[in-house]
């Protein structure tokens, strides 16, 4: 008997609920609120222009055949570093590393005044030490 009771009231106040639910729903009129004055030009308009694009240059280099590349200095570069095993890659004089698989390049984004001769090199994964040369950033 009180098992009915319980199972007749939860069914009321679910009913009741799903009444209210529907009843206080929020209109999907796209009108403003009233009281709400209608935006302005200035409002409409976005306050942050975007600014120059600055070109990016794009150096690969490759595991197989170590050579250098350089970009200007200030000059925004995007170097990749493609290799044969996973591993990880290194510009150790700019303080930059990255993980190379064979399928996905290390990418590093360089953006240096430091003008110099930078070498990147390569740790193969599960090698204890010493990393190969894959090539030198040359900063100008």
């Amino acid at each position: 008997m009180h098992l009915r009771r319980a199972l007749l009231l939860f069914a009321i106040v679910l009913g009741l609920a799903a009444v209210a639910a529907s009843i206080s729903r929020p209109g999907t009129s796209t009108e403003p609120l009233r009281g709400t004055p209608p935006p302005t030009d200035s409002e409409s308009q976005p306050t942050v222009a975007p600014g120059p694009s600055v070109p990016t240059t794009e150096l690969t280099f490759y595991s197989a055949e170590p050579r250098a590349q350089g970009i200007d200095a200030g000059q925004a570069a995007t170097v990749y570093v493609e290799v044969e095993e996973p591993g990880q890659a290194f510009i150790h004089d700019l303080g930059m590393s990255a993980v190379a698989e064979p399928l996905t390049p290390a990418r590093f984004d360089v953006l240096t005044q430091q003008i110099g001769r930078f070498p990147i090199t390569f740790q193969p994964a599960g090698a204890e030490a010493g990393e190969e040369r894959v090539g030198t950033l040359v900063v100008r």
